[in-house]
């Protein structure tokens, strides 16, 4: 089949991933354009699984479905750029989080800015529709991966 969807309609899964990268893509790029580090869609995801006060690095791992080698890598570059930093977990000897930099605070407040106009452009009416539908599946930061 030339639309890859392998049957008469697409699965709502397939939909689902394809509109989660056009957000993605459309606030990755958008970012650029405000003077932002470019990220790649990778880096960008890290984002959705931090929380305000720091998460461990296999934490991390394990909420992006990755190896702690690839999180490494991922949590490196963002680092680098001045996004994120790893230091020592208050809470567990030994211990390590992944936070964000004064840098990175203001970064996900402009992809937050930035979602926003993004929903703002579907209409209220699809998003309000959308929000009520999804909701469910927002099981919260131990559910993940």
């Amino acid at each position: 089949m030339s639309d890859g969807t392998f049957g008469p309609e697409p699965p709502l899964a397939r939909l689902l991933l394809l509109a989660s990268r056009w957000f993605d893509a459309q606030l990755l790029q958008e970012l650029e354009h405000q003077g932002w580090p470019r990220l790649s869609p990778a880096q960008s995801l890290v984002f959705a699984y931090l929380e305000e006060d720091g998460v461990s690095p296999s934490e991390l791992a394990r909420r992006l479905g990755n190896s702690r080698q690839a999180t490494h890598e991922l949590v490196n570059g963002l680092c680098r750029v001045g996004l994120l930093e790893v230091g020592d977990d208050p809470a567990r000897r030994n211990g390590r989080l992944v936070t964000l930099t004064k840098q990175g605070r203001e970064f996900a407040i402009a992809g937050y800015r930035t979602l926003m106009a993004l929903e703002k452009s579907l209409g209220a009416r699809r998003v309000s529709i959308l929000r009520r539908l999804l909701a469910e599946f927002d099981v919260g930061p131990s559910a993940h991966a």
